[in-house]
């Protein structure tokens, strides 16, 4: 995911404001679509074996700290279906979820990343996809890619399910909609995602709809904009009740409580993501949403004080371990989850390398960072040094 060139309107605090940020979201419950609940809650979460391996070879090259290294490995983290080849990896990463499933005998959640919209994030470089709406890429998106996870999806019908759908796309069409590739995305990204939730209306399966963090949305006409756009995409998909809510600061770096976001932008009223969790919220229920979850993102916000600017999206330097995934962990928080794998780059930082993105060059950018998707050894220690809580 990719913090997209967005200009808010900055409005000072208004009635919609995040005065009482650590004030309760509301509770959700079973008119939310999660089967009664809180999905994460009376669980276990699948350990993706292929995370594992990554962080054990890091280990093992440091053995003065192996010991902290491998706890990183105990905790879940989210799995990623960023292009249609990915999709055949779908069925073992279930399948192996199962058998930690079978042998605790306790279900098991999986954490599913879908990200490959036609002219994914319309609004960055580092992170664009495959498929070009110009090249037939929304009917590839259904037939290709959202098909053929829905068909996995119920063959694993006894097993529970969290969807994260498509990072950064419907809050590119609140906010970017002057760029023209996010222009000519409208139709494409609506209709992708419309098939995406219908598809994924399953009893094993809960959807989260990304939206944002509070850097990006949290001003008060942001906000506005993009419940008007999730109310657009949810009438279509058949009404709020197909989700069971919203995804937060995935990919990002918002600290969950301290007031970072004051210092970088006096006039957003939401200084964090907690402030941000709840307003959205409040937000939300005027245009309709009542009773829906959110899901935050931890992997790499731990720190706070680490950006000069918090536009800063790649591979942030200075960056800490988060909270530890777990369900329940704040009131209307469904869960924290380390969405974003710790130690995948964000992007290369390297200019004349393919699909640069500058902001993986500019100053608040670790360096050395090798393409999107990779692993950064280096970037993974500082994640484990700067881990807040420590490990």
């Amino acid at each position: 995911m990719r913090y997209p060139v967005v200009l808010t309107s900055a409005l000072l605090l208004a009635a919609l404001g995040c005065a009482g940020e650590m004030g309760a979201i509301g509770s959700p419950d079973k008119e939310a679509k999660s089967g009664g609940g809180n999905p994460f809650k009376n669980v276990r979460f699948f350990l993706n074996p292929a995370y594992t391996a990554s962080v054990e070879t890091t280990a093992a090259k440091h053995p003065e700290e192996a010991g902290t290294i491998r706890k990183v490995a105990t905790h879940p983290t989210g799995v990623w279906l960023s292009d249609i080849k990915a999709v055949e990896n779908l069925k073992g990463w279930l399948d192996e979820a199962k058998q930690q499933q079978d042998a605790s005998g306790v279900p098991t959640m999986s954490v599913i990343v879908v990200y490959n919209l036609p002219n994914r994030d319309c609004a960055a470089v580092s992170s664009a996809g495959e498929l070009k709406v110009e090249e037939n890429g929304e009917a590839r998106y259904r037939t290709e890619f959202i098909d053929p996870i829905a068909a996995q999806f119920k063959a694993h019908a006894n097993q529970p399910i969290a969807v994260i759908l498509e990072p950064d796309s419907l809050g590119n069409l609140a906010t970017n909609m002057s760029l023209p590739k996010c222009q000519q995305s409208r139709s494409a990204y609506k209709n992708g995602i419309v098939h995406a939730i219908k598809s994924f209306h399953l009893p094993n399966v809960s959807v989260y709809l990304d939206a944002g963090h509070a850097g990006w949305l949290g001003w008060d006409d942001n906000r506005a904009k993009i419940a008007k756009v999730f109310k657009t995409v949810l009438n279509e998909a058949g009404g709020p009740q197909m989700i069971r809510g919203f995804a937060l600061n995935t990919s990002n770096y918002t600290h969950l409580s301290n007031r970072d976001g004051a210092a970088l932008e006096p006039t957003n009223p939401c200084p964090n993501e907690l402030s941000y969790a709840k307003t959205l919220g409040e937000t939300l229920a005027m245009y309709g949403f009542k009773n829906h979850g959110f899901i935050i993102d931890t992997s790499r916000n731990g720190k706070g004080g680490i950006r000069a600017n918090w536009g800063s999206w790649c591979n942030v330097h200075g960056a800490g371990l988060g909270e530890r995934p777990r369900a329940d962990p704040a009131p209307g928080i469904d869960a924290y989850w380390w969405v974003k794998p710790p130690g995948e780059s964000d992007g290369s930082s390297n200019p004349s390398g393919p699909r640069f993105d500058e902001m993986c060059a500019g100053p608040d950018a670790a360096k050395g960072a090798p393409q999107a998707g990779q692993w950064f050894e280096a970037y993974f220690m500082d994640l484990v040094h700067n881990a807040s809580p420590g490990l």
